[in-house]
Formats: C-alpha cells, structure tokens, sequence
C-alpha cells in the first residue's frame, strides 16, 4: 500500500483528476456536479468522458473520449454510482494504473470508499491529497479450444462459468490435476475482492481483502463434495466443459461476456495488473477495518459487544 501524497509530489504541475458517474440516477449527476465544482474551485483540473459530458451539463469541466487519453496525467478517478459503476471504471483505470476512489449512491457499495453523505468531506480530502492507494488482486482468463484460444479478459472480483440452457457439466482443475466433475448452474473462480460479491451469494467464504488467494465456489451442483475452496494465489484454476454437452456462458464482473462451446476450457490465474482503489485518510474513511464495513454493509447485528475488558 502506498500513500496518495499527490499533491506534495505534483506541487510543479496541475493536478488532473477524472469524474465519472452513473448518469442514469439523478443523485449521481447532482453529487457528480457538486465535486467538480469543488475541484474546480480548488485548482484541480477536471475531466469527464464524452458519453457523460451532455447529461452532467458541466460548461468547465475537460470532455474526453473513453480511451487511454483520458487518464493521461492523470492523478485519480472520483466514481459516483454502485459498484457496478465503479467496475465499469475500472476497465479503464487498470491499464494506466490508476487509482479509483468510489462514492456509493447504489445498495450495498461494496467496492466504494464513502457514502454520499460525507461527499464535501470526500473532495476536501482529495485535494489534500490525504489518501492512500492499495492494490486489488485481478484474475486473468484465457478459454480454450482444442488448442486454440478463444478469448482472453480479465476480472477484479469474479470470472464466473455459467449454464446457458441447460445444467452444466464440468471438471474442475487445479494446478494441472483434475479435482471433481459437477452438475451445477455454474462455478465461480473469485479474488479476495470478489468474496463479497456473486460468490458471496452462492455460499462462498469472505476473505479479506489483504489475504492473497484465489475461491472456487461451486454454484448449485449436484455432487457430494461440492464445498467452496480457497486455493493459493499461485494455483491456476480449470474448468472444462464436457463434450457433447450443453454449453455456456463466461461472465467476468458481470460485465463481459462470452459463449463457451462444449468442449472449451476456461483458465484462471493470477492477474499481474492490479486494480488501485484510493482510501481516504481520516476520520470519513471507510475502508479500515474491514470488519466495520462487513458490519456496516451488511448489517450485522453487534448489539450487546463490549471488546475487551481492560484490567488494573
């Protein structure tokens, strides 16, 4: 984990920040126009993509395509929307390594740093550049064929092989030796971030974030030892479809999509390009310990915990 420190260590040049909103939700466009504004104000350059620029109506603001150019210089990413807002960011950030800090407006927020509520507190910390970037572990994922490659991707929380039809049938791998086969509605290969995501929901462990390892969550198979797994970080995971089988489906973070004929093979391992997410420093931020954002996330009931009881 690294310290933001972004504005000592570019006191010789502008600072560049990008803001990007789910513009279908009128709370994001209103909070999204609120912190440019405040940057702005402080001396922080602005950007905003193209396809979001007309619907935010900002006239100071820099519009930019969707493309590598638009992190260029750039120092951070401020997301307002839920996660899946904060995904689709991430598509972008991951490559220029850059940080991304979410604002949640959606449910649960998993993957946000604050809440709308504290967003003037948010902007106030960014342009002190009281923030530190820690790495998120991605997975990437190759499917085969007989040979040959039929796609390559990637995923923060979850590359998840699913039925399209009918049930699927696979045999799941790990590190080059055949594990079990299952009738199931899919398999779910997942990072530490992924563990409160879909593989929470289909009876996966969480792990914190700081815990390097990969999860193998079966999801509603029809076998007696069909337990969710968390494997080494160095392991590579497999799953083959069986020939002469229904096919199916490749979703990675919900996001991407891919057919997966009988036969095919999907690997995932270990991404080597993370994703960086900002945390505040202070009092706003939400990101530590991460059993306060379980309890507060999830609503877990805590009432009646007194910790522990200090002698002498």
């Amino acid at each position: 984990m690294s310290t933001g420190g972004a504005a000592g260590d570019r006191a010789d040049a502008k600072r560049t920040v990008l803001v990007t909103a789910h513009t279908g939700r009128d709370a994001a466009v209103r909070s999204a126009r609120l912190v440019v504004e405040r940057l702005i104000e402080a001396g922080i350059n602005v950007r905003v993509l193209d396809e979001e620029a007309a619907e935010l109506g900002l006239v100071h603001a820099e519009v930019v395509p969707e493309n590598g150019a638009a992190l260029e210089g750039a120092e951070l990413i401020i997301v307002l929307g839920g996660d899946g807002t904060l995904l689709r960011a991430a598509e972008l950030a991951r490559p220029a390594a850059v940080p991304l800090l979410g604002v949640n407006l959606g449910h649960v927020g998993f993957l946000a740093e604050a809440e709308v509520e504290d967003l003037a507190s948010v902007v106030d910390r960014v342009v002190e550049g009281s923030y530190e970037v820690e790495k998120r572990m991605t997975v990437e994922v190759v499917v085969r064929l007989n040979g040959s490659v039929l796609a390559r991707t990637w995923a923060l929380n979850e590359a998840s092989v699913e039925k399209k039809d009918r049930m699927l049938e696979v045999v799941a791998e790990i590190d080059g030796r055949p594990l079990s086969r299952w009738g199931c509605d899919g398999v779910i290969c997942a990072t530490p971030t992924g563990s409160t995501a879909y593989a929470f929901s289909a009876g996966g462990p969480v792990v914190w974030p700081e815990v390097e390892a990969l999860l193998l969550v079966p999801n509603s198979a029809h076998a007696l030892f069909a337990r969710p797994m968390v494997v080494s970080p160095k392991s590579t995971l497999a799953l083959e479809i069986l020939p002469e089988t229904s096919a199916g489906v490749l979703w990675c973070d919900g996001r991407r999509r891919f057919d997966i004929p009988p036969g095919a093979r999907v690997e995932v391992r270990r991404g080597e390009v993370p994703v960086r997410l900002a945390r505040l420093l202070g009092v706003e931020a939400t990101g530590a310990p991460f059993t306060d954002r379980l309890v507060a996330k999830f609503g877990l009931p805590v009432q009646g915990w007194r910790g522990r009881v200090r002698t002498g």
